[in-house]
């Protein structure tokens, strides 16, 4: 049985006008409609080139995000997003989908997948909901499907409301054993003595999640990769892109600004995230060159998980159970709980390749070394982090490099991902680390803004040299007439004029926004100068008063 809910026509209208206006601006933008059968209400997906660029570096593990659709929002947003290098949330596909059943999602994941080639996610988490479990198996069927927990638990709550108020202990216990079991038997030990406890052993709604505990309990899942370094957050606090963008009340006609305003401001949030990365050290808390080597490679908040780890080595030593030679087999547990075997935590390590594995999984679930193997390195006297152990979407470089990795696989070179996207982050790269050079003095500022100068000029002539050879127009009195531009050669002296006038009113306003963007980094330059002026002047102060 399908869910329709209709918006009218001049609703949905107003979106594909304006995504018919992107894809003219930007050919590799993609959207697509689906009409029921009445052709009264259309769903509409689309996916912009920024997504796929992000779903390059960071398409491992996604989230398809229909909460206004299941609370009846006035406008049924549905949102594909991830997690970048700073743990954002970033978007890979957005869309109204005004009917749910399992041909409307099947349309939909099938023409996300081909915008994004058909390359896999690692895993995927929805909500859980029969018509999406039923898509996801026919599009994805080899991607991990995970059920949101926290939308489990709210159902709980509404299901058993009566346990919840005549038994409050019932919302702590339910909690541990979801939260605090650590092995599979203690998971299911502990369910069973819970629904003995309460009285609910014929519990329908029990029942139905416990044959579903696969694809919820953090047990079951604790292999596989979902890219969360903090798992008792709940995942909607890290996947709702729309969050404060979006309310019940939201009108078709204000979508479009709403989902614009959302993806300027996370932008900006990634921006600062990196600002801060580079241009701030973390305190460190231990004398180890690790911690400093991971200080260097993570973004600051994948460096706080892994510091959070290594800190905690000093409270889980390691102690050795068996030793063959290149394999030894050690036990890892609290000060006082070495011997509780179910509270303790085996790791393996093979020395001559420098690997470990721990019956945690942590690593294999958020791509961050756990404190177990930190603690047998340590043990082992391993000084620095070996390479396998480094994931690089939670690194600095994440985005740079022609390589397209996603965790456990690797993505197939995207013609639009490694030309526009790759050459736009270089640049930024590089634009970051010029604008550093260039503010930490007076006369490197000079020199700096003098270059740019230059160099925007430098621009501007190759941009229109570009644009005429590319259209066939004379230069230097010879005619371009190969790959199919022959024909021009052959056009009216009027159809030229009006090409060129085209070409022209092109140039002029490729030049107005290279002189805002030029404007703009002249104004960040300018404002650090003065805040190191500032600076100075404290400093001078200061010392000043010392001498007084």
């Amino acid at each position: 049985m399908s869910i329709r809910r209709g918006l009218g026509s001049d609703g949905d209208q107003h979106v594909i006008d304006y995504l018919k206006r992107m894809q003219t601006e930007n050919p590799s933008f993609f959207y697509s409609i689906q009409c029921d059968d009445e052709q009264s209400n259309r769903s509409i997906f689309w996916v912009d080139s920024s997504f796929r660029m992000n779903y390059s570096y960071f398409g491992d593990t996604v989230r398809l995000n229909t909460s206004y659709v299941a609370h009846q929002f006035r406008v049924p947003l549905i949102s594909i997003t991830g997690l970048n290098h700073h743990g954002q949330p970033v978007l890979f596909g957005c869309g109204l989908l005004h009917y749910e059943s399992d041909s409307s999602y099947i349309w939909l994941l099938h023409n996300w997948l081909h915008a994004m080639s058909e390359n896999h996610p690692v895993s995927i988490t929805t909500e859980p909901n029969h018509h999406i479990q039923m898509a996801v198996s026919q599009v994805l069927p080899q991607t991990h499907h995970r059920f949101c927990k926290w939308s489990i638990f709210r159902e709980t709550q509404q299901k058993l409301s009566h346990i919840y108020q005549t038994r409050p202990s019932f919302d702590k216990d339910f909690g541990n054993c979801i939260h605090e079991t650590e092995k599979v038997e203690e998971f299911e030990s502990c369910w069973q003595s819970l629904l003995k406890k309460y009285s609910l052993i014929n519990n329908e709604w029990l029942q139905s999640i416990y044959n579903a505990r696969h694809q919820w309990v953090p047990v079951y899942l604790q292999d596989t990769f979902f890219g969360e370094l903090y798992t008792k957050i709940p995942e909607q606090t890290l996947n709702l892109f729309f969050d404060g963008y979006m309310d019940p009340t939201t009108s078709i006609q204000s979508v479009i600004k709403q989902y614009e305003a959302a993806i300027s401001y996370w932008n900006e949030m990634e921006l600062k995230a990196d600002f801060e990365t580079t241009n701030t050290m973390p305190l460190l808390k231990t004398p180890s060159p690790m911690e400093k080597q991971a200080a260097n490679l993570y973004t600051r908040r994948a460096f706080l998980k892994f510091q959070e780890e290594l800190v905690e080595t000093l409270a889980n030593p390691a102690t050795k159970l068996e030793d063959n030679g290149a394999f030894t087999t050690f036990q890892v547990a609290k000060f006082g709980e070495e011997q509780k075997h179910q509270k303790g935590y085996i790791v393996r390590f093979n020395s001559f390749e420098m690997k470990a594995n721990c019956s945690c999984h942590m690593f294999e679930f958020s791509g961050i070394i756990c404190r177990h193997v930190l603690s047998v390195f340590r043990a082992k006297n391993v000084l620095t982090l070996p390479s396998q152990y480094i994931l690089k979407r939670w690194t600095r470089d994440a985005k740079r490099g022609g390589e397209i990795v996603v965790y456990g696989q690797e993505l197939p070179n995207d013609p639009c991902c490694n030309s526009l996207n790759a050459r736009y982050n270089s640049l930024r790269h590089e634009a970051i680390k010029y604008v550093e050079e260039g503010a930490k003095s007076i006369s490197v500022y000079n020199v700096a803004l003098e270059a740019l100068q230059v160099a925007s000029k430098k621009v501007s002539a190759s941009k229109r040299q570009s644009l005429l050879m590319n259209n066939g127009v004379v230069l230097n009195g010879e005619m371009d007439l190969g790959n199919g531009s022959q024909e021009m050669a052959y056009q009216s002296r009027g159809e030229k004029e009006k090409k060129i006038r085209e070409l022209s009113a092109e140039l002029e306003d490729t030049n107005k926004k290279c002189e805002v963007y030029r404007a703009n980094l002249l104004a960040v330059l300018k404002d650090m100068e003065e805040q190191k002026l500032k600076l100075s002047v404290k400093v001078q102060n200061a010392r000043l008063s010392l001498k007084e």
